[in-house]
């Protein structure tokens, strides 16, 4: 197994350097980042909430104009029936008259 020298090594694998900021500014950043993200998430999240709201609404209202319609058509449906059933007497009335019976 041969020994590898610091020279052979890969660049890229190598640590960082250190920062020349504080180590408590390097934090300060990365809370005020993770708070500032933290918000978004939070404000989107609200935002989210709040069109899934309108979207149950609107599909309330939509289910409700369906209830509505169907209704209408079962009523038309009945009505179309009971004239198709009187259309049917007044034919029948018709064809014995002509058929003399």
């Amino acid at each position: 197994m041969a020994i590898t020298t610091p020279s052979e090594l890969d660049p890229n694998l190598l640590l960082p350097a250190p920062s020349s900021e504080p180590e408590s500014e390097s934090e300060s950043l990365l809370s005020s980042l993770v708070y500032d993200t933290a918000q978004k998430f939070q404000m989107e999240m609200g935002n989210m909430l709040k069109m899934i709201t309108e979207i149950d609404q609107a599909a309330g209202g939509i289910m409700e104009e369906i209830g509505k319609c169907k209704d209408n058509v079962f009523e038309r449906k009945k009505g179309l029936e009971e004239e198709k059933e009187r259309f049917q007497k007044v034919a029948y009335a018709l064809l014995g008259m002509l058929n003399g019976t």
